[in-house]
């Protein structure tokens, strides 16, 4: 019998079964298709970049789960990278490759005092500070002039640290030294405090919102450990207990536990890791807080939902636009902040908020859902934003307002004949969730439509159409836009607009939204990789809280293919050489570089693979043997001595069966034919020999080595009809 082409159709195609889909590809990861063959990907490496911040962050390069990227250059060359975290915002100097910690400071305390308590062995600090207004995770800067508290020195408590709320008027950090004895409260500081942290993730009645976590602990008691005690002990020591209810429950550091008792100082009864914490040891000198609710009998630990709860608590974003070289940001729901770019290359100066005093204009809004600057007439535009003069609007977020500053001039809010700025609110839907600047238009999308937003000039400036109704869209990143078309993710289905709005045929819809958390939908984003002509989306599968899947279209040839990837944030900058992307860990990562994964020491090989829907002799009316492969592929790009990949022929007898098996009715035959067959395939491999027997058949090209790159051309199959049991 003649040689048989294995020649499929280029994407990947999961609306059917994998029978129906026969002549296609039906699974694969960390692959793309370049030309109608599928390729591996290329490698990436991690940026070497060291944050400049008092405190160093504990892995990486930044604080934080990074959502938001924006390159640019200066008047004077500098190419800069705004990165926007849920902890703080940075700017990365392409020219040294340090990241500058500009997040803006939201509040300052001088001259505070009797502010420090520290603790004999321990480097707890407390301080106390009232209505210090911060919340567990967010940073402060220490000024201390005095002398060592407790023997621990001012360099140890001087400096930024990260906060861990107690009450109000109270919290800790971990000073770089212990005290050797105790001490407090003492001293006279001041404090700059950054602006409130955000969540990495969307929460349900948990966390920050939920119980004593982040701010509701009120009239608590405060004592310490006298003596240090492992995860089990259930008699618990203080230091002094008198104010300390009969029974109830304290926390130490994030444990929170239960006491039936109290006898003189002890704890007694206890329950460790009550309320979905985790039971541990502490040492002699921690902070021992008494939890008092309001409303409630039992307290609620991070990631255990509130009684009569149900209010999610989204994760932090970022929107980020230049200004000419400057730099307009704002953190979802926070206030507006500017950058200006120092005359000293070396010196990154914070941002600052534009607010109704600094701009002498009193409706300048203090609240946003996302910023923008007009490419072609300089205007800001705010958008789900507030008057906080009450005059235009009330002073209260509104999520469907959009205003603008006059043209030029950011400062300047309120309108008038004089000037240009203006306001507009929206009427379908419930919140504003994105927007995208294309060639002649602003892109407003709602939770219901999508706006065209055109620049008119005076007198009205900028005029809104409604270009699709009943439209959905799944998080404020998911949007890209390619060759002057905006392709975008909704919460079904994939959508485009071309100047007017159309269903994205996608042939793994159902392969995506059937495996998707969209709970967590405001983690998903989008980007482009233009080398390739790709359109990339990542997102949550059902059962993760993190971002661990991709898929991607490339909208040159039309054709869809998926994997596996945990990245955060990603760009597509030609004023870089590559793209980039931001991982876990503070890891900023530059991705088609090389063939292996560089995030690891040392680098790890990047596992690859795609593999066809079945394929038959005919109608499958007879059983197939296949002998032999004739191998085609190339491995250009490699950059090892012997690259290699593995073909893998997996049989089966019908649809229902599984793969590599003989299931009911048995195949029978004088050799068993019935296991899987692969060949390990170089450059030069003339046959591959596998020796296989199946009714229908799936084909897999694999690999999972270092230095590997490759593509596939038109193997073949040396195959003839065999018996039809």
């Amino acid at each position: 019998m003649p040689l048989q082409k294995l020649q499929f159709r280029p994407g990947v195609n999961r609306e059917g079964t994998t029978l129906a889909n026969e002549g296609g590809w039906f699974e694969c990861d960390k692959i793309r298709f370049r030309s109608g063959f599928p390729e591996k990907l290329g490698g990436w490496v991690l940026d070497t970049g060291t944050a400049q911040a008092t405190l160093q962050p504990p892995a990486g390069s930044y604080w934080g789960v990074c959502r938001s990227m924006w390159n640019w250059n200066t008047l004077s060359g500098q190419n800069l990278l705004g990165l926007g975290t849920n902890l703080k915002f940075y700017i990365q100097n392409g020219a040294d490759g340090l990241f500058y910690d500009i997040t803006p400071i939201r509040d300052t305390n001088t001259s505070v005092s009797s502010a420090f308590t520290v603790y004999s062995g321990s480097t707890t600090v407390m301080v106390t500070d009232p209505g210090h207004g911060a919340q567990t995770g967010d940073f402060v800067t220490v000024t201390y002039a005095g002398g060592a508290i407790g023997g621990m020195p001012a360099s140890a408590i001087n400096g930024e640290h990260q906060i861990t709320y107690l009450n109000s008027n109270q919290y800790n950090f971990t000073a770089s030294s212990a005290a050797t004895s105790d001490a407090g409260p003492t001293g006279t500081a001041d404090f700059a405090y950054q602006i409130n942290s955000g969540l990495a993730t969307y929460t349900v009645a948990t966390g920050w919102g939920s119980g004593s976590w982040g701010g509701t602990v009120t009239g608590s008691a405060t004592t310490t450990l006298n003596g240090t005690i492992n995860s089990s002990a259930t008699t618990i020591t203080l230091t002094s207990a008198a104010s300390f209810a009969a029974s109830g429950a304290i926390v130490i550091d994030s444990e929170y536990i239960t006491y039936s008792g109290k006898s003189t100082n002890d704890l007694t009864g206890c329950v460790r890791g009550a309320s979905g914490t985790t039971a541990a040891a502490h040492t002699s000198g921690a902070v021992v807080t008494q939890v008092t609710t309001s409303g409630s009998s039992a307290w609620n630990g991070w990631g255990v939902a509130a009684s009569g709860g149900g209010v999610g608590q989204q994760l932090r974003l970022w929107s980020q636009s230049n200004y000419g070289e400057d730099l307009i940001f704002n953190p979802r729901g926070g206030a507006i902040y500017y950058w200006a770019v120092n005359a000293n290359p070396n010196i990154f100066d914070r941002g600052t908020q534009l607010t109704p005093l600094s701009t002498s204009d009193t409706t300048c809004p203090t609240l946003a859902n996302l910023v923008m600057v007009s490419d072609s007439s300089r205007f800001v535009i705010a958008m789900g934003t507030n008057d906080p003069s009450g005059v235009l609007f009330p002073a209260t977020q509104d999520p469907l307002l959009i205003r603008w500053s006059a043209q030029e001039d950011y400062n300047v809010w309120t309108p008038a004949t004089t000037n240009q700025a203006g306001d507009y609110r929206l009427s379908r839907g419930s919140e504003i969730v994105a927007a995208q600047q294309t060639r002649q238009e602003i892109l407003v999308w709602t939770d219901a439509a999508i706006y065209s937003m055109q620049y008119l000039g005076p007198p009205y400036v900028w005029g809104f159409q409604i270009m699709g109704d009943n439209i959905s869209i799944a998080g404020p990143n998911v949007v890209s836009v390619a060759n002057n078309v905006t392709y975008w993710m909704g919460t079904d289905k994939f959508y485009m607009y071309s100047g007017r709005v159309e269903t994205l045929p996608c042939t793994l819809r159902q392969y995506v939204y059937d495996d998707i958390n969209m709970e967590q939908s405001y983690q998903f984003f989008s980007s482009t990789n233009e080398g390739y002509n790709e359109i990339w989306w990542f997102y949550c599968s059902a059962n993760s809280t993190a971002i661990d899947k991709y898929v991607v279209f490339n909208h040159l040839e039309r054709t869809w293919y998926y994997g596996t990837m945990a990245r955060t944030a990603w760009l597509d900058s030609p004023l870089r050489d590559v793209p980039m992307a931001a991982g876990y860990n503070g890891q900023l990562i530059y991705h088609e570089t090389g063939n292996d994964d560089g995030t690891t020491t040392p680098a790890s090989p990047i596992e690859a693979y795609v593999q066809s829907s079945d394929f038959d002799i005919g109608d499958g009316h007879n059983f197939g043997i296949v002998w032999r492969i004739i191998p085609d592929v190339t491995f250009d790009g490699s950059n090892v001595a012997a690259p290699s990949l593995d073909f893998t022929v997996r049989p089966r007898q019908n649809p229902g069966s599984n793969y590599g098996t003989s299931d009911s009715p048995t195949v029978t035959s004088n050799v068993s034919f019935a296991n899987q067959r692969y060949a390990t395939v170089q450059q030069f491999t003339e046959y591959a020999y596998v020796r296989i027997r199946g009714r229908q058949m799936a084909f897999k090209v694999s690999s999972n080595d270092l230095g590997v790159a490759w593509q596939l051309g038109t193997p073949r199959l040396d195959v003839r009809p065999d018996g039809r049991r």
